[in-house]
């Protein structure tokens, strides 16, 4: 199935807040790079559409997951975490967290491409990426608690902030930080 197809089918799961996420994103389409943008600057899905590709992939994997391991947790919310749990790295209107580099001029000369594919962009206010997810979805989109909470912690322990949360996750949570990183250091490593 096509990426943009798995997309929608993922998106038409949320029906509770159907109208406030079809605001989101709309808004996120449209005025934002997350359609367009890499998951990373250097590693897993470093190409264009590589974040719209993680996230569709990570909500995959946490709905199958979650109807193991925790089926009273709801299909709109797997989807909501899933699809939304990057979306920092799509920027901010008009400034994307991600700019493609160009080769140098001896790279050009030799025909290679840039040896980093983009970088940071350093015009961004620094916020981590879950906090700028929050910064995004919040004037849109009420999440519940656990919803927040795993979107501010999925990526577990690998994040010096994350400690605070350490054993005191939701099961969301936990769900979410298996996902991501099922995607990110197996599912997409392989497919590259």
């Amino acid at each position: 199935m096509e990426l943009m197809k798995r997309y929608q089918a993922l998106k038409a799961k949320v029906t509770g807040r159907r109208e406030e996420f079809a605001a989101l994103m709309d808004f996120v389409e449209k005025k934002t790079a997350f359609l367009t943008a890499p998951a990373s600057t250097r590693f897993h899905l470093c190409r264009e559409r590589g974040l719209l590709e993680h996230s569709v992939n990570v909500a995959e994997t946490l709905l199958k997951i979650k109807e193991i391991l925790a089926p009273e947790i709801s299909d709109e919310s797997c989807v909501i975490v899933a699809l939304l749990h990057d979306l920092g790295k799509a920027g901010v209107p008009g400034s994307p967290q991600y700019i493609k580099n160009e080769p140098t001029e001896r790279q050009k000369q030799h025909g290679y491409p840039a040896w980093v594919p983009y970088r940071f962009n350093n015009d961004l206010t620094y916020l981590s990426v879950p906090v700028r997810s929050l910064y995004l979805i919040l004037p849109y989109l009420p999440l519940t608690q656990e919803e927040a909470q795993a979107i501010v912690y999925h990526d577990g322990q690998y994040v010096e902030d994350n400690r605070s949360a350490a054993a005191r996750e939701e099961k969301l949570t936990l769900l979410l930080q298996y996902a991501d990183n099922w995607c990110g250091f197996v599912l997409e490593k392989a497919s590259e």
